[in-house]
């Protein structure tokens, strides 16, 4: 079932039709707030693709599907015209159909990826890649830290859909908490140290903490983090019911995030309160230097402060990537339309 998502008129141009506009990604939380992300920022309606590999295609990376279309589908139905005037993905399974509908669209439709794609780069008309990926060229577009869902609008209407929250005590410290990838450990050992760290600022300072695990989180690091900060005023979201995701974001007067996701951060640094980074061993193959320039961008930048075991206070201008890419991305495509109403 394709999920149609509609802005608000005031952002489109009287008279105005608006696009086609298909944003593919493969469900992955990550992925999929990056391409929404996008699309939002342009002010378009658009139609939200889950994509998902059929077999033998998902056993293969995607640089070897020969027929692209046919690897994938939404909810097993295949990809099919009308084509889009206009296609946004993120993620490794979004960007061979994305190029092949474009292929196939007679090259009408303006293919729009995030992150390095790294197959392809020459087709896509747009690139929105962070700074730190190191991506260039005239098709790329680089942003301080990855592409988000996080606005003013959004903070506040999910903070109003979670009445409860304002009734916790303040200060109030958002936790977000990732887990082990290619770059960072995160055992339960640590998760551990941090739970101590987070319940020692609640027994001292006083106020409260809304923790937020990620999938990588695993369900014995949930259990561990209500252990040990059960009797605490804290609320942890145990993957039921309404994500409180955003709600948490608006609510907090700081925010604690693990070093694993540049996602994470990127949303936190939206707000533009203090985002402390707890930092994370290396795995053993030594890190990801990609990690390293993006914390030190964002540290250099005033934005984050490594977690010291206290809470501190600053600001900074949040980054605006998002609406920026979004208004460059919109720019782009309606000139493409112009013109070839024009031809």
């Amino acid at each position: 079932m394709v999920a149609l998502h509609i802005r608000d008129p005031v952002t489109a141009a009287p008279n105005e039709k608006a696009p086609l506009v298909w944003v593919l990604h493969d469900g992955k939380p990550g992925m999929a707030s990056q391409a929404l992300g996008l699309a939002e920022a342009t002010g378009f309606p658009f139609v939200e693709k889950r994509l998902s590999a059929r077999q033998p295609w998902a056993w293969l990376p995607p640089q070897l599907w020969l027929a692209p279309l046919r690897a994938v589908s939404e909810g097993g139905v295949r990809l099919a015209p009308p084509w889009p005037d206009l296609v946004i993905g993120c993620g490794r399974h979004s960007a061979m159909p994305a190029l092949a509908i474009r292929r196939a669209s007679g090259g009408h439709t303006f293919a729009a990826q995030v992150q390095d794609p790294r197959v392809g780069r020459d087709e896509f008309d747009l690139l929105f890649v962070p700074e730190h990926d190191r991506l260039r060229g005239s098709r790329a577009v680089v942003t301080c830290g990855a592409i988000h869902r996080v606005t003013p609008a959004r903070l506040a209407e999910e903070r109003g859909r979670f009445p409860a929250l304002a009734e916790l005590p303040r200060p109030i410290i958002g936790v977000m908490i990732g887990g082990p990838n290619r770059s960072y450990r995160l055992g339960l050992d640590r998760l551990a140290a941090i739970a101590e760290a987070i319940a020692g600022i609640l027994r001292t300072g006083g106020g409260a903490a809304v923790v937020t695990p990620s999938r990588r989180t695993g369900a014995a690091g949930v259990a561990l983090l209500r252990d040990r900060l059960a009797g605490l005023p804290a609320e942890i979201w145990d993957g039921t019911g309404d994500n409180p995701y955003y709600a948490y974001l608006a609510i907090a007067d700081a925010l604690l995030v693990t070093a694993d996701s540049v996602s994470m951060v990127s949303e936190a640094a939206a707000t533009g309160k203090p985002v402390h980074i707890i930092e994370l061993a290396n795995n053993r193959w030594g890190g990801d230097a990609k990690f390293g320039r993006f914390h030190s961008m964002m540290r250099e930048a005033g934005i984050t402060r490594p977690f010291a075991g206290h809470i501190e206070s600053w600001s900074y201008s949040p980054p605006d990537d998002t609406a920026r890419a979004g208004m460059l991305l919109r720019d782009a495509v309606l000139a493409r339309l112009e013109q070839k109403r024009r031809v």
